[in-house]
């Protein structure tokens, strides 16, 4: 069935102007004025609305056993509650422990996903260790369409890689055309913290931040940022959260390095006040890196308006309240996360466009056109063109709302931003021209989502 959306003003990362969109097998067929439909076209009037790109958010966490539980989302409440809030296309991260075969724990990830989602997704693959047999399951991995690899300078002994690792794993990303993304912090300083805060009684959520310092996410840039330069191999800072650590990005990138950066919407709109509440209340902002010092947020936002951060992710990972008390006696109980993946647009549009942080080209850039270039989705994702996939957010300026728990699509029982305003969201939400969301509520296809397969790329 071909859609024809009318009057809006298309927005992307680098143009804007008014225009109606054809959708025909999936696909953007024509863009052009007062464009003619065939009988059966189903019409959207977008007249006051913009239409931009489908949001893709590049870090996310659906299925994910993680401290002595498993994340609350499913593919198919994780997958509605991106449409709902306007992304289309999510990277999950694949995450098998050091325990656990690499192999394995990939087909285990595609598993959950397949015929689950309502939105298509891809992953990147974690590498948690290099053993002798790990380069010959990442080149099958990548061989079925991944050409992303994660790795974790943290959680030491679980997920986390010592340098010798991390110099194979980078050394054959670059071998395979690769980026490799990374969480930047030293795990042996952040368990020396722990310890000694542990045994002087420290054990409450606010003391999660002073277990794992700027100090120590700086370092673990810096010192990826090094193995980057040295191996050649091109790499994406997740979720990097204050100055000290963008400084160390920003100097390796001056001196040639291939790094980029992400943020994501909680280090930017909340601080670490919110994890110093007691008891329940804090934990429930415990995430890794944690939050920070409120003074950090301004240099973030400048930083991404300036396109020294590349993109805006979430880390969506929703552990609920009774989960959160697992480190009711010791913060490092505490599972890591917080949930986003339906707030991120709404949010970075509201507190960014509308509050004059961000041009709005540099909100699509940031959202999606970035993230689908770094990872090989562009053109097919990321934009508005003739043969791109017809993944498209009809956005409503005129709507006014608040944040909610009750109101949200994730399964789970809080929301980070509760009571947050919002000034617009999606009105209509299509993936591959198929309208999956209305008005804030799903009403599409609970199985329409498909594993994006890539190719490789030489930065």
């Amino acid at each position: 069935m071909s859609l024809l959306i009318k009057n809006g003003e298309i927005v992307t990362a680098d143009s804007r102007y008014h225009a109606d969109i054809y959708v025909e097998n999936e696909t953007v067929t024509r863009i052009g004025k007062d464009l003619e439909s065939s009988p059966g076209t189903e019409i959207i009037e977008a007249g006051d609305k913009l239409i931009f790109p489908g949001f893709i958010d590049p870090h996310v966490h659906v299925y994910l056993p993680f401290m002595a539980t498993f994340a609350k989302d499913t593919h198919e409440t994780a997958s509605i509650a991106a449409l709902v809030g306007g992304t289309t296309t999510y990277i999950e991260m694949c995450c098998p422990s050091r325990m656990d075969d690499t192999l394995e724990g990939y087909h285990l990830w595609k598993s959950k996903a397949e015929g689950n989602s309502a939105c298509d997704y891809t992953f990147h693959m974690a590498v948690t260790k290099f053993a002798g047999n790990t380069e010959a399951q990442l080149r099958e991995i990548v061989s079925d369409g991944i050409c992303s690899f994660k790795i974790f300078l943290a959680y030491k002994n679980f997920f986390g890689i010592d340098d010798g690792e991390m110099y194979q794993t980078l050394a054959l990303a670059r071998r395979l055309g690769v980026i490799v993304t990374a969480h930047c912090e030293n795990a042996e300083i952040i368990a020396r913290l722990q310890e000694s805060l542990l045994a002087e009684g420290k054990a409450g959520p606010e003391w999660h931040e002073p277990s794992r310092p700027e100090s120590v996410e700086a370092e673990g840039t810096n010192r990826f940022a090094t193995f980057l330069e040295h191996t050649g191999a091109s790499g994406y800072v997740v979720h990097l959260s204050c100055e000290a650590a963008l400084k160390a990005a920003l100097s390796a990138r001056e001196r040639g390095v291939k790094i980029h950066v992400e943020s994501v919407v909680p280090h930017l709109l909340l601080d670490k006040s919110y994890a110093e509440r007691q008891g329940l209340a804090g934990m429930e902002y415990v995430m890794s890196p944690p939050l920070r010092d409120k003074r950090n947020q301004n240099v973030l936002w400048n930083a991404l308006s300036a396109q020294l951060i590349d993109t805006v992710a979430t880390d969506h990972c929703p552990f609920d309240k009774e989960q959160k008390l697992l480190g009711k006696e010791a913060f490092t109980q505490i599972p890591n996360g917080i949930p986003g993946i339906e707030e991120r647009v709404n949010l970075l549009y509201t507190c960014g466009v509308n509050r004059g942080r961000l041009d709005l080209h540099r909100f699509v850039d940031a959202a999606s056109t970035r993230a689908a270039k770094l990872f090989g989705l562009f053109p097919r994702k990321g934009t508005i063109a003739i043969g791109s996939d017809a993944d498209l957010v009809v956005y409503d300026l005129a709507y006014r709302g608040a944040l909610s728990a009750k109101t949200q699509h994730s399964n789970n029982d809080y929301n980070a931003f509760e009571g947050f305003e919002i000034e617009g969201r999606p009105s209509v939400v299509t993936v591959r021209g198929k309208i999956q969301v209305r008005d804030g509520e799903f009403v599409g296809d609970r199985k329409l989502g498909r594993l994006l397969k890539r190719e490789p790329q030489y930065f």
